[in-house]
């Protein structure tokens, strides 16, 4: 059973949408890749761009998608990235990039439709 975890990320104050997709897409992907790499089958980051091309101050940057094979690969990759020194190197970068304070992510659960 694949598990799906989803995390909503917006952009730090200042940082232009340029500039947030290529610092995460050159610097943090690499650090989400290797706490991710024993635990993931997918990791997605998605762009958000608004279709009336108003950027709000309640829009979110990025949708980060990430896949588990099951429930013991999630709870491992959580405990280990509350290990103190991931935990910061985490923490360091993302202050970087991201408004922590508005760090939202959740957990899919699914429900498919047999008749479409």
């Amino acid at each position: 059973m694949t598990i799906t975890v989803i995390t909503l990320l917006k952009r730090r104050e200042g940082m232009s949408r340029e500039d947030f997709r290529a610092y995460y897409e050159s610097n943090h992907k690499l650090i989400g890749e290797k706490v991710l790499g024993p635990y993931a089958t997918r990791y997605v980051r998605r762009y958000i761009a608004p279709i009336d091309g108003v950027d709000e101050g309640h829009d979110y940057d990025v949708v980060m998608e990430i896949d588990f094979p099951g429930e013991a690969e999630v709870e491992a990759f959580f405990a280990d990235i509350a290990d103190p020194e991931t935990a910061e190197r985490i923490a360091t970068d993302e202050a970087k990039l991201f408004d922590r304070s508005r760090i939202r992510a959740f957990r899919l659960e699914r429900e498919e439709r047999s008749d479409l």
